[in-house]
């Protein structure tokens, strides 16, 4: 299939700028760029309905824009607890989706939906991750999801406790090293002999 020519009415990550006329597939322009009023077909008539508009469609985004570095601003580092069953090697049974994050996230004060919500890959694993939020095409935010079994936890993780068999594992390590330290080099061990 032949590329379609499109203007693009917002920025849009990997494609371009407000006002570009861009050849994307077929498909990308009508099930998505063009249902979501993100870009009009490039033609005569839309590209002079366009340039018609355009200091009205610049003045909007800079104010959408404001808004969403106010919001930022505003949210800061935000935190969010997810609490969810996982086994004892700390994998989840399922994993968290962008809709989780996006409820969680809009009982703690930022009202966001889950398409802006970008996880780079699922979360199938208890601890803290990164997520970015898109609040405008100009404007993310990061924010922490702490996935854990029970609050008690999710609060041991974000003072950076180990969790699980993590932390059982650790112990016996550091019991170890201790060991290790208390033989001098040269000396040998009783159970050596």
């Amino acid at each position: 299939m032949a590329a379609v020519e499109i203007i693009l009415l917002q920025r849009v990550e990997k494609l371009g700028l407000m006002g570009d006329v861009v050849k994307v597939k077929p498909g990308y322009a009508r099930n998505f760029l063009l249902p979501q009023k993100k870009a009009v077909r490039a033609n005569k008539e839309s590209l002079a309905r366009f340039e018609a508009q355009r200091a009205k469609l610049e003045a909007d985004n800079i104010k959408r824009r404001e808004e969403a570095e106010r919001v930022a601003e505003r949210v800061g580092a935000l935190t969010v607890v997810i609490i969810r069953q996982a086994g004892e090697s700390g994998s989840l049974y399922g994993s968290v989706s962008t809709r989780d994050i996006a409820t969680v996230a809009t009982e703690a004060g930022l009202k966001i939906g889950r398409d802006q919500v970008i996880l780079d890959q699922p979360i199938k694993t208890l601890g803290l991750t990164k997520v970015r939020v898109v609040l405008h095409p100009e404007v993310s935010i990061s924010i922490t999801v702490n996935v854990a079994r029970s609050v008690e936890e999710a609060e041991k993780q974000a003072r950076g406790e180990a969790i699980g068999l993590a932390a059982e594992v650790d112990e016996p390590l550091e019991d170890m090293l201790e060991l290790g330290a208390a033989i001098q080099p040269g000396e040998r061990d009783d159970r050596d002999r």
